[in-house]
């Protein structure tokens, strides 16, 4: 192998792993042009000519690792960027234990302090996983939420209003966007602030934002409550059909999507002579018995049902 090949840079001795020969030769002195994927280079082997630099890194690609160390081997990035983490992802930080230089040391003591901007979007991240993580949303729902945060954040929507209520916003905003079932009512509860203070960060995301965001349909809603009473999917079905034959004749609007589901659902449950009482499906599903009764004879009047 050349001398050029062989001598030392900063310190690392570069091997060559893989020798290719490329179309013609070095355009110097005419020698085998060889590949050094640790430094991605193509050089000539004789007279050290640098022929091409930053070639893509195949030496890591197509490898298994069975060990920690092969894996730590074959790591050769960082951690992927994440919208739910404050920086991103991004930011860097200092070792101070290996510091003597007491002025790097106080460099490094700076680094360590967050600004008030990443310690709002700390507090909200966190907040954001935990309601997430309660009510079991998935990621693509945290993400969205978190996007309209950042933006509420940027047009300065959170002043005089709390972080935990912006928060539980973003996520309602974000579960009607990407149709998630899942009531205001549901996040209020998990969430840490008064119900009203959500109402009015919701209201405000509306307006300066300009979102324009469908009303939670009471049908998807069926699926769900009927898994947790244990219901059978001919039950299902028919309050499936029963708010399909309601929406196409009459607005919902207005109305509390639970109470539909739960009018259709005990219904439903009458027709097919399920022995379901009013309480079982109030405490599954939120609502009062009031609501349960004039939801079902409304249901029952307007669609001339006969039990």
């Amino acid at each position: 192998m050349n001398d050029i090949l062989n001598k030392k840079e900063i310190g690392q001795t570069y091997m060559i792993t893989n020798e290719k020969e490329f179309s013609n030769f070095c355009p110097e002195c005419g020698g085998t042009i060889i590949s050094i994927e640790e430094k991605g280079e193509n050089v000539c082997n004789q007279c050290g000519l640098i022929i091409s630099e930053r070639t893509v890194d195949f030496s890591h690609s197509g490898k298994r690792a069975y060990t920690n160390q092969e894996k730590e081997n074959r790591d050769h990035t960082g951690s992927p960027i994440s919208i739910l983490l404050p920086d991103m992802g991004l930011s860097t930080v200092i070792d101070k234990s290996k510091i003597d230089n007491p002025d790097l040391k106080r460099a490094a003591k700076w680094n360590t302090r967050i600004t008030w901007q990443k310690r709002n979007l700390l507090i909200a991240s966190t907040e954001l996983k935990r309601i997430s993580s309660n009510l079991d949303l998935p990621l693509h729902v945290r993400e969205d939420a978190m996007r309209l945060y950042r933006e509420a954040f940027k047009r300065k929507l959170l002043r005089g209003r709390s972080i935990n209520a912006m928060v539980a916003a973003c996520l309602y905003v974000a579960c009607r966007r990407k149709k998630i079932p899942r009531t205001l009512q549901e996040i209020i509860d998990e969430a840490s602030v008064k119900a009203k203070d959500v109402r009015r960060s919701y209201s405000a995301l509306n307006k300066e934002l300009n979102l324009k965001t469908t009303s939670t349909s009471p049908i998807s809603l069926i699926p769900r409550y009927i898994t947790e009473l244990g219901l059978h999917v001919e039950i299902e079905q028919l309050s499936t059909k029963i708010l399909k034959a309601y929406n196409s004749k009459f607005s919902s609007s207005g109305k509390d999507p639970k109470g539909l589901c739960a009018g259709a659902i005990y219904l439903a449950c009458k027709i097919k002579d399920n022995g379901i009482t009013q309480q079982q499906i109030v405490e599954a599903i939120g609502v009062t018995e009031v609501t349960l009764r004039s939801r079902f004879k409304e249901l029952k009047t307007k669609l001339n049902i006969k039990i």
